[in-house]
């Protein structure tokens, strides 16, 4: 391969990539790597952060190998990474003072209610466009801060960096000269003033975090600095960044207000294009920039669902019910229905709009008759009622209803999963073509630092669909599965 190409790093919740983009966005290379996650205790999650950095850039460096790349072809790199993750270092050192706290962990769920007692959540969420729930980063940091012995005192001091994931491979890739994170990654430390775009004193007062710890914030594509050279063998520009849902939009093309795309992998997050105007959500939605591309921002409003294909994951690995994770799909297909059965994956608490950290899992209306299949079907049809929620939820806040969602992640291999969220939403739902969305996001915006493509209109010509789903169920079906839904989720919350 001799043609110009953007190696695109994404760092998610399992696994590390990079992947290769051409300058018509398609995927010519990728290399994947496995990341282990550690529990600690019961609502704990924890990954390494060196084990972060090194399978990333262990990969980073397989699939240029394998494509036969120098360090001459590469245009720009890309970054999209796991959100929220939490990662305190030692700005002299460059060692993690603690491991890093995942977005799924629950450990700081006491915390969060007490501050929800004291009455601080409407300001919260009037400044950032969140709630006060443990997945985002700002009590994870205060956790590591009065928790692990010393760091207080060096945070203090000015020694430490606080940063998400892209923040700390930025860091790494740099070799410590650049500590900067993006709009969107920022957005989601409950610390950033989302019309201001700008760490917020007030909440850095509420959670007693200094602000020595935190970096600069640039747009989505900018220049981010180059890599050490030692790396790569050159100084290779970091030209576009972004949060793995925002990355994902950008990737699915969804840049008119309205436009949906939702993300099936370890959870699913639906975003909807809502435009220039921050809309604070009444129905515990969450306000978020979709992108910020030349000092201007475009807003969007999310969904956030925790336990997606990890409920599949769980099937295979926990009740052994398959092998594979494709097998759930004949296994669905085996039964004409759910049975009656309702699973409700709240592994990890219950996101939106529930926003309920102390649910449970539960599986309802299991009986004498109850198979294997039965509680597959019912997980994979969990995905559809979690959307319908968001949905729903979506268009009461916007007012647009629209006309279809675009769906990415690997679920969406998933044929059964794929035609019954049509059927439950009502609406077609469109497959594109490249599957690797979120690492194509963080691409194209590398691709606008770099002159890949000139605007968004370059980028949404360049997106083609694979497969269309069509709703095909009856409306009366569709509503007593709903209805079936919530009931199974009453039961479920933790108050009930």
């Amino acid at each position: 391969m001799t043609d110009p190409v953007i190696l695109s790093i994404d760092q998610g919740t399992t696994s590390s990539r990079a992947i290769l983009f051409d300058r018509a966005g398609k995927a010519v290379g990728m290399r994947q790597k496995e990341l282990t996650l550690h529990y600690p205790q019961k609502g704990w999650v924890e990954q390494d952060p060196n084990d972060i950095w090194n399978d990333t850039y262990q990969m980073c460096r397989a699939v240029l190998a394998d494509h036969r790349i120098d360090a001459a072809q590469i245009a720009a790199i890309g970054i999209t990474n796991q959100r929220e993750t939490t990662i305190l270092w030692d700005r002299e050192t460059g060692q993690p003072v603690y491991n890093a706290i995942v977005w799924q962990d629950r450990r700081t769920a006491d915390y969060c209610a007490a501050l929800k007692e004291q009455g601080h959540e409407d300001k919260v969420s009037g400044l950032t466009g969140l709630l006060l729930d443990p997945y985002f980063s700002a009590t994870k940091i205060a956790w590591i801060l009065d928790n692990v012995e010393g760091v207080r005192a060096k945070a203090e001091s000015g020694r430490l960096a606080f940063g998400t994931v892209d923040s700390w491979l930025l860091w790494k890739l740099t070799g410590g000269a650049v500590h900067a994170t993006d709009a969107t990654n920022a957005s989601r430390t409950m610390l950033c003033n989302i019309k201001t775009q700008q760490w917020d004193d007030s909440l850095l007062r509420l959670f007693n975090i200094p602000r020595s710890l935190l970096s600069d914030i640039y747009d989505n594509a900018a220049d981010f600095g180059r890599t050490s050279a030692a790396l790569f063998g050159a100084k290779l520009m970091i030209g576009g960044m972004a949060g793995d849902q925002q990355a994902a939009m950008i990737g699915q093309a969804c840049f008119t207000e309205g436009m949906v795309k939702s993300t099936y992998g370890t959870g699913c997050f639906a975003l909807m294009n809502s435009g220039e105007t921050c809309r604070r959500s009444a129905h515990k939605l969450l306000t978020t920039p979709a992108y910020r591309i030349g000092g201007k921002t475009t807003y969007a409003v999310e969904g956030s669902i925790f336990v997606a294909g990890a409920a599949v994951q769980w099937l295979r690995d926990g009740l052994k019910l398959f092998d594979d994770a494709a097998q759930s799909e004949d296994m669905a297909t085996h039964v004409p229905d759910n049975g009656g059965i309702y699973f409700v994956p709240a592994f990890t608490g219950l996101g939106a709009p529930y926003w309920d950290p102390h649910a449970r899992a539960s599986i309802t209306g299991l009986g004498r008759d109850t198979t294997a299949a039965h509680i597959v079907r019912a997980a994979l049809e969990a995905q559809a009622y979690q959307t319908c929620d968001l949905m729903r939820a979506m268009t009461a806040d916007t007012g647009f209803d629209p006309a279809l969602i675009r769906a990415d992640g690997g679920m969406v291999a998933n044929g059964f999963v794929c035609q019954f969220l049509a059927d439950m939403l009502g609406k077609p739902v469109e497959i594109p073509q490249i599957a690797e969305t979120t690492a194509q996001g963080a691409a194209y915006l590398a691709g606008l630092q770099c002159g890949f493509f000139n605007d968004l209109d370059d980028i949404a010509a360049s997106w083609h669909m694979a497969r269309r789903y069509e709703p095909a169920m009856e409306s009366q079906n569709r509503a007593a599965l709903y209805e079936g839904w919530q009931d199974a989720v009453q039961r479920t919350l933790s108050g009930n």
